[in-house]
């Protein structure tokens, strides 16, 4: 199985991953700017496809994250995704893009049996969820996910770029304190689900704040 995975819930990134592939890695990008999702997600996939000599038609799967995330930036991402997913006709999954460092957190040589997993969700709070480790298995969620402030996230070790913009509130592992979610760990998760027969979401973006563009009000008229 060949997928394309997105996620656009903090930097931009696309990868193809495969079973039949080393590690699964086909090929990946991302990029360090996280306000410039639009502009580079379609050129690089067109890219990425080309350097593996591959098409739309080569993929046999969509995948995209789903956030939490900023709404600019997930829309840019689940926008592509299923505009690809109905050109070329092929099945769409959404999956929380937290999961993508959990399944680095899993695989990493010291990861404590539950975890959290957090990100910048601007206003100085953070996107987080909470997970379990056991025997070899996939993350497991256990809560979430949510958005608040530090302060107020379980006493468990934190991985990822939220707790490295709070050190002094959380029990950040260095290692991945400047971690952001990818679609290179998101799309081998999805992989690894899909090939065990589990449900992946649909791709409903976890925004978990309302929008700030408000409808105007009525206009008054001048006298």
């Amino acid at each position: 199985m060949l997928i394309l995975a997105i996620d656009t819930s903090a930097v931009a990134s696309a990868a193809l991953v495969s079973d039949d592939s080393l590690e699964s890695v086909v090929g990946s990008f991302a990029t360090e700017d996280t306000r410039s999702h639009a502009e580079v997600l379609a050129p690089g996939i067109a890219k990425l496809l080309t350097g593996a000599g591959l098409s739309g038609a080569d993929v046999d799967a969509i995948v995209v994250g789903v956030g939490p995330g900023p709404f600019t930036g997930l829309r840019s991402g689940i926008v592509t995704a299923r505009s690809l997913a109905f050109v070329w006709q092929k099945p769409l999954y959404g999956l929380m893009s937290l999961d993508a460092i959990a399944l680095e957190v899993a695989e990493s040589t010291e990861a404590a049996a539950e975890f959290v997993v957090a990100t910048d969700a601007r206003r100085k709070e953070v996107y987080w969820a909470r997970y379990a480790l056991a025997g070899g298995q996939l993350p497991q969620l256990l809560d979430g996910p949510h958005v608040g402030f530090a302060a107020g996230l379980p006493d468990l070790p934190v991985y990822g770029a939220g707790a490295g913009l709070y050190p002094e509130a959380l029990q950040a592992v260095p290692e991945f304190a400047a971690r952001q979610p990818e679609a290179l760990s998101l799309g081998q998760f999805a992989l690894a689900r899909l090939t065990a027969g589990e449900q992946l979401l649909d791709t409903t973006p976890l925004y978990l704040r309302e929008s700030d563009a408000q409808v105007p009000g009525p206009r008054k008229r001048a006298l």
